[in-house]
């Protein structure tokens, strides 16, 4: 099986059941708003190093997150009741993005995936969910909504225990309006131990139409 190859001036994705064993389904094409929604919508995201083109993947398994079934620590629970640190929504994407590129030592968050993903939020379906203490920013997390579903993209800790303070906001948001499901993408030990388990690919992309049926919260979270 070979991978596709898309071109820019066609808006296609193959059916992700065409994806190589490793998950990676296509090679090419752009990072326009209206590609990124479509891929999205098919259970397809972007990740690549920045020598490399842009690579499109659908993994199988896939990790997700059920609201009911985010587990909390007593410790944390714990925490956030003292009100140390002050979470907002959609007040800082931009930072948060870039602060998520530059804590890890090799990212996939390269300059053309903050600028897409920027323009995105700026239409309404990418969102952030920020952690301060005082006025520093110390944690938060970004992902896209469509649907009822969020698709989780990165998350960052300057003091311990901020990303999942900022997971925390999330789950409550999400529970509050109703969402199916947390797209954690692939497996990580720290993601697995707030929750998220591996379902087939076939799983997950049931879920996603049934979710996408249901109005996408389109705009800036922080009015609702």
């Amino acid at each position: 099986m070979n991978v596709y190859h898309l071109s820019k001036n066609r808006l296609y994705f193959p059916s992700p059941d065409q994806a190589l064993k490793e998950g990676l389904l296509a090679i090419g094409g752009d990072l326009s708003i209206e590609r990124l929604l479509l891929s999205y919508s098919m259970g397809i995201f972007p990740w690549y190093s920045e020598d490399e083109p842009i690579l499109w993947w659908t993994p199988d398994p896939r990790l997700v997150l059920f609201p009911d079934e985010f587990k909390i620590s007593k410790s944390l629970r714990k925490i956030i009741r003292q009100k140390k640190y002050n979470i907002t929504i959609d007040k800082a994407f931009e930072d948060v993005i870039k602060n998520c590129a530059l804590t890890r030592d090799e990212t996939w968050i390269v300059n053309e995936m903050i600028e897409a993903y920027i323009k995105l939020h700026r239409a309404g379906f990418a969102h952030s969910f920020e952690c301060w203490q005082s006025d520093e920013l110390v944690g938060g997390l970004y992902g896209v909504s469509l649907g009822r579903s969020f698709f989780g993209e990165s998350m960052f800790s300057k003091k311990n225990n901020t990303s999942k303070i900022a997971m925390a906001s999330l789950v409550d948001f999400i529970k509050l309006h109703n969402f199916d499901m947390i797209d954690c993408q692939t497996p990580t030990n720290h993601l697995k131990s707030l929750g998220a388990i591996e379902i087939s690919r076939k799983n997950f992309l049931d879920i996603l139409k049934k979710s996408l049926k249901k109005n996408t919260i389109v705009g800036k979270w922080s009015s609702i």
